[in-house]
């Protein structure tokens, strides 16, 4: 059996978009379980993926406020298949990215994060997954807003970034 996970992070909706794109809700209906790993901003955007999602596992982000925090955890653990995946917002730099959540982590067999904006795919000394899917409405300095599917099939996970058009400002105005 495949299971199909959509890996999203920093939505910042509705700071950086109004909405989410209409791709992110696609691959909501198309996912086995939707991954956020923090900065939704908004409540409507976490009910929204409530009530679409088949199964929803998500963190709150540093830019989330006390009502998302009272209904999200800091760290979240899901098992997927064969895989056991930690959700965590923050990771800090770059820098020895890899060894620090070895050692944050150690049972882990993917974790995936947000934050930086910035799609992030290695595997540690230790074997762990790093996902980071960057975010579907704010580029930042990245050449595309992006989302991540991820398909598990037992122990074996493949992982695909996908560009995210967003609409734009005139066509919600």
């Amino acid at each position: 059996m495949t299971t199909t996970l959509l890996l999203l992070a920093d939505t910042h909706v509705p700071a950086r978009a109004r909405q989410l794109p209409d791709a992110v809700l696609r691959a909501v209906d198309d996912a086995d379980l939707v991954i956020h790993a923090g900065d939704w901003i908004d409540i409507p955007t976490l009910d929204l993926l409530e009530t679409r999602a088949r199964r929803l596992c998500g963190v709150y982000g540093n830019n989330d406020g006390p009502e998302l925090r009272a209904r999200l955890p800091e760290v979240a653990h899901v098992t997927v298949e064969e895989v056991d995946i930690a959700v965590i917002h923050e990771t800090g730099p770059a820098t020895r990215r890899e060894e620090r959540m070895d050692a944050a982590f150690p049972v882990v067999d993917m974790l995936v994060f947000g934050h930086s904006h910035i799609p992030w795919d290695t595997v540690t000394p230790a074997g762990m997954r790093l996902l980071n899917p960057g975010s579907p409405t704010d580029r930042r300095r990245q050449p595309a807003c992006t989302m991540m599917r991820a398909v598990i099939d037992g122990e074996r996970v493949e992982v695909e970034l996908i560009p995210v058009e967003r609409p734009s400002r005139a066509q919600h105005d």
